[in-house]
């Protein structure tokens, strides 16, 4: 049996990405209840040479949109890491999700063994496209989701892994 390249991408990134929308709400939330300086949990980090929260977010939705985009042939959208609070990282989430929402299957259908190249800084990887999705996007994308979600539960907003892994999400 083939795997769909489509089904283990775009609806996997839709849901763990809406996830993360959902905990932010949780966050400010949780700011506004405690009266705290909501640049302290944007800005968390367990230890100084780590990602902040604000970075881990961004870092999921670039895996999530450089995949599809990857995959489909397409070009991704320009997305500076640039967001200095909730609102506007709840709305690079939204963002990042209509965008791969907008792919359709047969255009990540069959992209199994496409090569693609990625640039990563002054480096370039080299993929077969399922390499890239199941050996590189995924556990990187779940690594940043799920780190984000640790700082926030470390800081005490009260999520519970359905706030992590939403709902599944038919596409």
């Amino acid at each position: 049996m083939t795997i769909s390249m489509y089904k283990v991408s775009v609806p996997i990134f839709v849901q763990f990405l809406t996830g993360q929308s959902n905990c932010i709400d949780k966050a400010v939330a949780h700011i506004e209840a405690k009266q705290l300086d909501p640049n302290f949990l944007f800005n968390m980090r367990l230890f100084p040479d780590m990602y902040p929260y604000s970075r881990q977010v961004q870092q999921a939705t670039t895996h999530a949109m450089r995949c599809c985009s990857a995959l489909a042939g397409t070009e991704m959208p320009n997305m500076p890491n640039t967001e200095a609070n909730f609102a506007e990282l709840k709305a690079r989430v939204g963002n990042a999700i209509d965008y791969v929402k907008g792919f359709k299957p047969n255009q990540i259908d069959g992209t199994e063994d496409k090569d693609i190249t990625l640039k990563l800084g002054s480096n370039e990887r080299k993929f077969t496209g399922q390499g890239l999705l199941l050996n590189f996007i995924l556990p990187n994308f779940y690594f940043h989701c799920t780190t984000a979600y640790d700082l926030l539960r470390h800081c005490g907003v009260e999520l519970g892994k359905r706030d992590f892994t939403s709902q599944p999400v038919n596409l």
